[in-house]
């Protein structure tokens, strides 16, 4: 069967076939999600363009299958700065 669609229209539904199974998988907590990421990178890697045409959502389940896969926590939150002063602007009262 063959399609009249563009190679990166059928790239994108190969993705989004295999983040819909990702999304099962990381519900059902199935082994494979790692060879099912290396196909997802492989795709990407391939067609680039892809990405663009994914949803929000659909790059939110690849990041948590990366975070599940990889053991990582991405922090949702930047460090405060801490209130150091320039040790040119230091004094001897400041000791």
């Amino acid at each position: 069967m063959s399609t009249n669609l563009p190679a990166s229209t059928d790239q994108t539904y190969l993705v989004r076939e295999k983040l819909a199974t990702l999304e099962d998988m990381l519900v059902s907590k199935v082994p494979n999600i790692a060879v099912l990421l290396r196909d997802i990178h492989t795709t990407l890697k391939d067609d680039p363009d892809t990405v663009t045409l994914l949803s929000e959502a659909e790059c939110n389940i690849l990041v948590r299958g990366l975070m599940k896969q990889t053991a990582t926590v991405i922090a949702t939150a930047a460090l405060k700065k801490s209130n150091k002063k320039s040790l040119k602007s230091l004094t001897v009262a400041d000791l």
